[in-house]
């Protein structure tokens, strides 16, 4: 592990974001919190951390949308991802019971991977917070019965807190996608994924033609998801993950001819899949 490795996550320290940075980088990682995404990206740009692990899509949820649209305002590029599997608990602060519980707090993926739980105690109120473990934390504080958290089991350790009930997620298999950031990133020449970003022209057949830059030359579009663009109203961009590394050569043709079809390309990242 390279001790000038700093990375920056966003919420409080027990956060899934944080074991992301722990699965990519290493038991012996030095991580640093940071309140919400648009301050974890301003830290990689200002040379205050080195990397930046966030979250950007959740097999129940689906994609974190403010991630995406950070992906395409700052120039910061991706140079991994980590996969890691999501197991919520119901978590007190000790002398609290299910009985007692009568608010539950988490951020507002977490709650809606915990719907069918959550479903069953209508008697509880859902609020949104900030982060999973930072929810932990405020309970562990307040020391109040009437308060549950939604988080990890190692955010349930490091604030002191009880488990009510693990795994209450919707899934079992309730994973989440982290891409792995940094300012420069260098070329990767084990890459066979790239993330791009781009929107079309205002044409009949626009989507078609950018499609078929990528359909003739035999390069497979893993995912393909559409976006307002901020600012822009009924202006739309489309965030796409390719099989296959930029120095691929059929998917290099692609990229190159997209950028000739489409309205404008952002190359987001080229790196090893997960």
């Amino acid at each position: 592990m390279n001790e000038n490795v700093i990375v920056a996550f966003q919420g409080e320290q027990g956060a899934y974001s944080e074991d992301a940075c722990v699965k990519y980088f290493g038991a012996e990682v030095r991580t640093k919190p940071y309140p919400d995404f648009q301050s974890v990206f301003e830290a990689v740009e200002q040379d205050s951390v080195t990397h930046a692990v966030v979250p950007v899509e959740n097999s129940i949820e689906g994609s974190v949308t403010q991630v995406n649209d950070l992906l395409l305002d700052h120039d910061i590029g991706i140079s991994g991802e980590v996969i890691v599997p999501v197991k919520h608990c119901l978590m007190v602060a000790k002398g609290a019971t299910e009985e007692t519980v009568k608010e539950v707090l988490s951020h507002p993926q977490a709650l809606g991977q915990c719907r069918k739980f959550l479903q069953r105690h209508v008697e509880w109120r859902t609020i949104a917070s900030y982060d999973t473990a930072g929810s932990a934390k405020i309970v562990a504080e307040s020391k109040r019965i009437d308060l549950a958290a939604i988080a990890s089991k190692r955010a349930a350790s490091l604030y002191g807190l009880e488990i009510l009930r693990e795994e209450i997620q919707n899934e079992d298999t309730n994973v989440t996608r982290f891409f792995v950031m940094e300012k420069n990133p260098g070329t990767i020449d084990s890459a066979d994924k790239t993330s791009i970003v781009f929107a079309t022209k205002n044409a009949p057949g626009a989507l078609y033609n950018c499609l078929g830059e990528f359909a003739s030359r035999g390069v497979n579009l893993s995912k393909l998801e559409s976006r307002p663009r901020r600012n822009k109203p009924w202006v739309y961009v489309f965030f796409a993950d390719i099989e296959g590394g930029v120095g691929d050569p059929n998917c290099h043709a692609a990229i190159g001819g997209l950028l000739k079809t489409g309205a404008f390309v952002k190359v987001l990242g080229s790196y090893k899949k997960a």
